[in-house]
């Protein structure tokens, strides 16, 4: 009896242990909605006659879409995709960041903890809920103000914050 019982729990150890073991789950942007709210961004600046990239970074780091308009100048999908890191690294937007920074003389390490780092306006997190999933970026128009709203204009498309 004893020697069945030994058998058994042997045989079932491997089940009671993987059941117990859970892989963690994050939520993610998928490249679909990605390329709608970069789309979207782009659009939106371009009805007001700008010129601008738009890059959509993960929450990884890495880019899932970039698109740049005709006529673009040549710093702006490095722009975006600086703003995009920034705002997917820090979960906040870029507007923001640079005035906390601007505030406090002891934030100024911000700006030099990653050279992919572009705290300037026009940097919003993408966030569903309370979920931060990536970070949106637009570069190229005449101000961060306007880069900003576009950005917005790309979350609306989507349904993000």
């Amino acid at each position: 009896m004893i020697r069945k019982l030994s058998l058994a729990a042997l045989l079932f150890s491997p089940v009671l242990a993987s059941a117990a073991t859970q892989l963690p789950t994050a939520p993610y942007l998928p490249l679909e909605l990605a390329t709608r709210a970069a789309d979207a961004a782009l659009k939106a600046c371009a009805a007001q006659g700008h010129n601008v990239s738009v890059a959509i970074v993960a929450r990884d780091g890495g880019t899932k879409a970039l698109l740049k308009a005709d006529n673009a100048g040549p710093h702006t999908a490095s722009s975006a995709q600086g703003k995009a890191f920034t705002s997917a690294a820090m979960g906040r937007d870029t507007a923001g960041l640079a005035d906390f920074i601007a505030s406090k003389p002891a934030n100024d390490g911000l700006r030099d903890m990653d050279a992919r780092m572009v705290i300037q306006a026009g940097g919003l997190p993408v966030k569903f809920g309370k979920a931060l999933v990536a970070g949106i970026g637009v570069g190229g128009a005449p101000s961060g103000d306007i880069d900003a709203g576009c950005a917005a204009a790309g979350l609306k498309a989507i349904g993000a914050e």
